[in-house]
């Protein structure tokens, strides 16, 4: 059984494990030696042992793989969560924290069944610290509605965590450096679906570069590295940014279509009337 680390120990091998990765470390091994009692030995044995026509045997040290995701520690997503917003901290480790206001890491339910992934903050996310809080965001919340849940039931995340300049694309180092939080968060939310907004998003948790047309109306599995062998993953699936619909209402219904999808997986009734 894993030895429970405390507190303060914990976040110290949480800071040298942050520190290794900036480094460009990412794998680390523990060595184990046995100790072996043995009797004392007269200076005659000792001459004897130390001759070239014996050696003495020595077994090979045990590897022990440390994990450099401390949050597995937790089998709680709240405190899983709050290690890894520590773990980010003030994150400096791509340029786009050079004309943030806030951090944007993520907002929700930490125990959601389903999971909402965008492209990065706006100007609106970027002065809350918030994602979606925009206008593409008051549409996120209607579609949400829509499927009969709450902005409340379900977690809201990005691809990046600060706001590219000019709302561009995150261009692909900011991607790749901040995605792994991305990826330990849904680790530790665990949910049973998640849907890509747009193609920027869908891009970048799929690795695959396909149109929307192509990368929506289907179903991927997923599941990151970051994630414990004991979860099966989640499903995947892709639709539009809230923001490309607010720019081309006419594909609100084909927005409808995937987001239905979803709702049939997990098993969720829509009201009445859904909102649109």
């Amino acid at each position: 059984m894993p030895r429970t680390l405390d507190t303060q120990t914990r976040h110290a091998l949480a800071d040298r494990v942050r520190y290794c990765h900036e480094m460009g470390i990412y794998d680390f091994y523990r060595r184990e030696t046995a100790v072996i009692d043995e009797p004392a030995q007269s200076h005659s044995d000792a001459q004897e042992e130390m001759s070239p026509k014996k050696s003495a045997a020595v077994s090979p040290a045990t590897i022990v793989p440390i994990s450099p995701y401390p949050e597995h520690g937790f089998t709680d997503p709240i405190s899983a969560l709050k290690l890894i917003r520590e773990d980010l901290g003030d994150c400096t480790r791509c340029k786009l924290h050079q004309q943030r206001n806030k951090i944007v890491f993520g907002v929700g339910d930490p125990h959601a069944e389903l999971m909402f992934v965008g492209e990065g903050p706006g100007a609106d996310e970027d002065a809350q610290g918030e994602p979606f809080v925009g206008r593409a965001g008051q549409l996120l919340n209607n579609m949400i509605k829509a499927m009969g849940l709450r902005r409340e039931d379900v977690y809201i995340a990005n691809i990046v965590k600060c706001r590219p300049p000019g709302n561009r694309q995150p261009e692909r180092d900011e991607s790749e450096t901040c995605s792994p939080f991305l990826m330990r968060q849904i680790a530790a939310i665990k949910p049973k679906a998640i849907v890509a907004l747009g193609a920027t998003a869908a891009k970048n948790l799929l690795a695959l570069n396909a149109p929307m047309t192509e990368l929506r109306g289907r179903w991927y599995d997923f599941k990151p590295a970051a994630a414990d062998p004991a979860w099966p993953g989640a499903r995947l699936a892709v639709t539009y940014h809230p923001a490309f619909l607010l720019r081309d209402p006419r594909q609100k219904g084909e927005a409808w279509r995937d987001l239905q999808m979803v709702m049939k997986y997990l098993g969720i009734e829509p009201p009445k009337k859904a909102v649109e």
